[in-house]
């Protein structure tokens, strides 16, 4: 972050009265708690980067060790009701029925990030950007579309050479994050998919032959590169091993009708747009939001967590990791910008801060 940015931003802090909580974006808190363990545990979008904050804050908050795992958000949210670990990591907020169920648990967006849309075609090149939209999308997966010449596919890509082979679609098996950001934009632009399907970190599959099924963003990411002619969906905090793997990233319709590709500046319109609708227990979905140049595949990186810990020392121990891993210096920004995440809004960070305040 920019010494302009982070002056911006404090002074908006300030302006709301919480310009003390922060000294060149730090929390003002003590640096060091009594020993503590925090197990981490869900999206496998977050986990790269739980991981880095989890092994720098250690290096510089003695008495704090943070275990982190990636095992879908499914996963990170259902453990963390349970209160197995202290920190569920998920791409997906809360159902309104496990909000009315679980009133002491909050959501808290940590970042906002994106998911990319990949496949592999043999003979395109991994620069074409083939176009695809929602019910495009959603005809591969209820298997209505099943070529990759299918008019539907050529006609979003008058000029490209397409092969007249069989789709295979790639889902993740497991509870996922990406799931429901994913099944969301399918949902929100086919109505098909909504009445019969709808969005979930699971959902009830179409049966479709040769369908292949994978654990975690990694798991996608190799079903992809070792299946020709393949689709599927994939975190981009894997930006870098998509590129390495050579398989192409699809140019997404976005609410605006533009085709756009997921890129810090089309990720920041999607939650520019959305994100002053955001509500105090910030559960709220930026998926196919309005507005040019905005990215449909954008979700909110949260943290489930309880508000009522087992003892002061961990509630503690809780919120200043929390709060330093939101903290908008550019150390922080350097680590979203490694997993190709980008920083919450100030209007967003305020919330946050405001919600793990509340842990106890």
């Amino acid at each position: 972050m920019s010494a302009d940015r982070l002056k911006k931003l404090n002074a908006t802090l300030a302006a709301g009265g919480l310009g003390a909580l922060l000294v060149f974006g730090q929390p003002a808190v003590p640096a060091r708690a009594a020993d503590v363990t925090l197990a981490e545990t869900g999206s496998t979008l977050l986990y790269p980067l739980f991981d880095i904050w989890a092994t720098d804050y250690a290096r510089t908050h003695a008495g704090v060790h943070v275990t982190t795992a990636g095992t879908g958000s499914g996963a990170g949210i259902e453990q963390a009701l349970a209160g197995k670990v202290q920190i569920g990591a998920s791409d997906a907020y809360m159902s309104d029925a496990q909000a009315r169920h679980y009133p002491g648990i909050v959501n808290v967006p940590m970042a906002i990030s994106a998911l990319t849309v990949n496949y592999d075609i043999p003979g395109l090149a991994a620069d074409t950007h083939l176009k695809l939209d929602g019910p495009t999308l959603a005809g591969i997966y209820a298997g209505k579309v099943r070529m990759w010449d299918d008019a539907e596919i050529a006609a979003l890509n008058p000029g490209v050479t397409l092969p007249h082979q069989g789709i295979v679609p790639v889902h993740r098996v497991e509870g996922s994050g990406d799931t429901f950001v994913f099944t969301q934009y399918l949902t929100f632009s086919t109505p098909a998919w909504e009445n019969d399907i709808g969005y979930g970190t699971t959902v009830a599959w179409p049966a479709v032959p040769g369908t292949v099924t994978a654990t975690g963003n990694a798991g996608v990411l190799q079903a992809i590169r070792q299946t020709p002619y393949s689709v599927g969906y994939i975190g981009i905090s894997l930006h870098d091993d998509i590129a390495k793997a050579g398989i192409g990233t699809a140019a997404l319709k976005g609410y605006s009708g533009e085709f756009l590709l997921p890129t810090p500046e089309t990720i920041a319109a999607a939650a520019a747009s959305l994100g002053p609708r955001t509500p105090a227990d910030e559960r709220l979905t930026l998926v196919n939001a309005p507005g040019a140049g905005a990215y449909p595949l954008v979700n909110y990186e949260y943290a489930i967590v309880s508000t009522r810990q087992a003892d002061p020392q961990t509630a503690a121990a809780i919120r200043r990791f929390l709060l330093w891993a939101i903290a908008p210096d550019e150390a922080n920004e350097k680590y979203l910008d490694d997993a190709h995440f980008i920083a919450l809004p100030a209007h967003i960070w305020v919330l946050s801060h405001d919600q793990i305040e509340t842990i106890r």
